[in-house]
C-alpha cells in the first residue's frame, strides 16, 4: 500500500440487529485502494455480517456506505458487483451438477450465434484456473465430484476471474493445502499491485501477519481497533479479539488411559485406505495427521459406516467378534459419533432450530410413539446450551444463523445427548475463531478425562500437539506411524506423512 492510496470504501455508523442479537454497532471504517485489509474477531464478532452488508447480501439498519466518494446502497449481490464489489464467500456458492467451467462463467457464458461457445468457454476456464495452479483440473469435471478443497479453489477462481475494485475474501483458505494457499497469495498480491482493495477475513493469525497491510479487530459487533500489520503483536491482537486471556491448552499431566474402546484391523477401501490397523483407548485423544488426500477422512467414514469398506474388521471394547457396522445407523447404535469436516452439509440441518439439531441422533429420548415432545426437546437443548456455552438467543433459533463455532458446538451436543462413547472429530475447528477453538479444546479434554474415547483428525499440527495423547500419521492411504506424547516433532510427523508417497507404498501400525 502506498501513501497516495485513496479511500475506496468508507463505512459510517453501520449497524445491524437481528431478533435478540445485535450483530454490529456503529461501525466506522475506511478501506484503501491497493491494500489488503484484514478483518479478525471471534465467530459472532460481526465480520461476516459486515462484509455481507458491503456485498449487498444484507441490509444495514442504519449508517452510510460510501464507495469511491458516492453514497451507495447495494440491495443485492448483483447490484454490488455492478459497482465493482465482489465477494468470495466462506459458504460455497457452486452448483454441484454443473461443470467447473459452467460454474466459473455461470452469468457470462461465451456464446456464438445464440449458442454456448464450448471451445471458448474451456479456453477461458483454463486461463483462469491456471492462475491458481489448477492446470490438471478438467474444466468439464462436475463440481459434485471434487473434494471440498478443490471446490473452494473453484469458488476463488470465480471471484478472481472478474474485474473489480474491491474484493472480499471470507475464510478463503479454510479447506486449502499449503501449496494452494501460496498460489492464492500470489494472485492476491497481483490484484493488490493493480490497485484492487482486498478485505481479507481469516482466523489464521500467521496468514494475517504474512499477507495484510492493516488489521481491524471486531468483538461482539463493536469496533475494537485497527493496527498496521507490521506492528502486530499476536498476543495483543488475540486479547482484543476475545477480551480475555486464553491460558494454556496443553494438558498439565498425562490422562489416565483406560481399557481398549476400539480396535481397527486391516481396514481397506480401494486405493484410499490400505491395510490400516490401530487401537483407541478410553480416556484418550488420538490425533490423526497427514497430507490432504492421505486417507484420514476416508478412514473415519469407513469406521463409522458412512462408506462401505472392501475388507477389514472393527472390534468394540474387548469383544472377540467384529462389529457389523455397514451404515451410519449401525455406527450410531454401536456407540460411535462422527463430526464430519463439512458440518453444514453433513452434520446439521441448517434451516431447523438448535433444539431440533441437538435431538437428531436421539429422537426416541424426546418423543412418544413418534410424536416429539417440544418442551422436553427444548429442556434438553437448554442444558447443553448452558453446558457448552452456545451463544444463541434461544433453543428455537435457526442453526444457520449461528456462528461457525457455535454450530460446531451444536453438533457436539448432538452426540453428547446420544451419550456416545467413541467420538470421531474430523477437522473440529476448521473455520472457527481462536477463542472458540480453545473452548472446543477444553471440551474435548474434559470429555477424555470423563472416559470418552476420542479421535481428532486435523490439518493443524499445533492443534494436535496441544490436545493429543498420541498422534497417528496417514500417508498415501496407509498408517505410517504412531507417536506417543513426548516422542513427536513437526519434522518426524512430516517425514511420516510423506513416507508412503516417496516409497510408493502404504502400511499400518
Amino acid at each position: 500500500m502506498t501513501r497516495a492510496a485513496q479511500n475506496v470504501l468508507q463505512l459510517r455508523d453501520i449497524g445491524k440487529t437481528y431478533p435478540g442479537v445485535t450483530a454490529l454497532q456503529n461501525i466506522n471504517l475506511d478501506f484503501k485502494s491497493g491494500e489488503i485489509h484484514a478483518l479478525v474477531g471471534e465467530n459472532g464478532a460481526g465480520k461476516s455480517t459486515l462484509v455481507r452488508i458491503i456485498a449487498g447480501l444484507e441490509k444495514p439498519d442504519g449508517g452510510r456506505i460510501i464507495f469511491k466518494g458516492d453514497d451507495v446502497s447495494p440491495s443485492s449481490r448483483r447490484s454490488s458487483e455492478a459497482l465493482g464489489i465482489r465477494m468470495v464467500m466462506q459458504e460455497l456458492n457452486l452448483i454441484p451438477t454443473l461443470s467447473v467451467a459452467e460454474n466459473i462463467f455461470f452469468n457470462r457464458l461465451p456464446t456464438r450465434m445464440g449458442l454456448i461457445n464450448r471451445k471458448q468457454l474451456i479456453a477461458d476456464t483454463r486461463t483462469v484456473i491456471s492462475y491458481l495452479g489448477l492446470k490438471n483440473m478438467d474444466a468439464d469435471t462436475p463440481i459434485s465430484s471434487l473434494g471440498v478443497g478443490q471446490q473452494q479453489m473453484v469458488e476463488i477462481a470465480t471471484g478472481l476471474s472478474q474485474s473489480c475494485e474491491l474484493l472480499i475474501l471470507d475464510e478463503p483458505t479454510a479447506a486449502l493445502t499449503d501449496q494452494e494457499i501460496e498460489l492464492l497469495f500470489t494472485q492476491i498480491q497481483r490484484l493488490k499491485k493493480q490497485g484492487v482493495c482486498i478485505i481479507y477475513i481469516s482466523h489464521r493469525m500467521e496468514e494475517i501477519k504474512q499477507i495484510s497491510d492493516r488489521v481491524t479487530v471486531l468483538r461482539d459487533g463493536i469496533y475494537r481497533g485497527t493496527r498496521e500489520a507490521f506492528e502486530l503483536d499476536m498476543d495483543a491482537i488475540i486479547h482484543l479479539m476475545v477480551g480475555r486471556d486464553l491460558g494454556e491448552v496443553h494438558p498439565p499431566e498425562a490422562r489416565e488411559q483406560g481399557d481398549r474402546a476400539l480396535h481397527v484391523k486391516n481396514i481397506c477401501k480401494s486405493n484410499f485406505v490400505r491395510e490400516v490397523s490401530f487401537d483407541l483407548f478410553k480416556g484418550e485423544i488420538l490425533g490423526f495427521a497427514g497430507m490432504m488426500g492421505s486417507g484420514r477422512s476416508e478412514l473415519m467414514r469407513l469406521i463409522f459406516g458412512a462408506d462401505p469398506k472392501d475388507s477389514g474388521e472393527i472390534y468394540l471394547n474387548d469383544s472377540k467378534r467384529p462389529s457389523m457396522i455397514r451404515s451410519p445407523e449401525d455406527g450410531v447404535k454401536a456407540g460411535l459419533g462422527l463430526l464430519t469436516e463439512d458440518r453444514k452439509a453433513q452434520g446439521l440441518l441448517m434451516p431447523l432450530s438448535v433444539s431440533a439439531n441437538m435431538s437428531l441422533a436421539n429422537m426416541d429420548a424426546v418423543s412418544n410413539r413418534g410424536w416429539i415432545k417440544p418442551q422436553l426437546e427444548v429442556s434438553v437443548s437448554n442444558r447443553y446450551i448452558d453446558q457448552l456455552s452456545i451463544r444463541c438467543h434461544s433453543a428455537d433459533q435457526q442453526v444457520k444463523t449461528l456462528s461457525g463455532g457455535n454450530q460446531q458446538k451444536v453438533v457436539i451436543a448432538k452426540w453428547l445427548f446420544r451419550e456416545t462413547e467413541i467420538l470421531i472429530f474430523d477437522e473440529p475447528t476448521r473455520g472457527i475463531d481462536v477463542g472458540a477453538k480453545f473452548e472446543i479444546y477444553k471440551l474435548l479434554m474434559d470429555l477424555a478425562r470423563a472416559g470418552r474415547a476420542i479421535i481428532v483428525v486435523s490439518s493443524d499440527m499445533l492443534e494436535l500437539f496441544a490436545i493429543s495423547d498420541r498422534i497417528a500419521v496417514m500417508s498415501n492411504g496407509g498408517l505410517a506411524d504412531i507417536f506417543p506424547r513426548g516422542e513427536w516433532s513437526e519434522d518426524k510427523i512430516m517425514q511420516a506423512a510423506l513416507s508412503n508417497y516417496t516409497a510408493g507404498k502404504a502400511g499400518s501400525k
